[in-house]
């Protein structure tokens, strides 16, 4: 029986992480392209 507020609080750190984790993804997709493309 947890109360609206902590379960807002919960979905908001789910979407946070999924978005930190999203970010982390891209960074590193475009650092490794750029590498690619560096030794090229």
């Amino acid at each position: 029986m947890a109360p609206r507020w902590l379960r807002r609080l919960g979905w908001l750190l789910v979407f946070w992480c999924g978005g930190v984790a999203a970010l982390a993804a891209v960074a590193g997709l475009l650092r490794l392209l750029m590498h690619a493309a560096g030794m090229r």
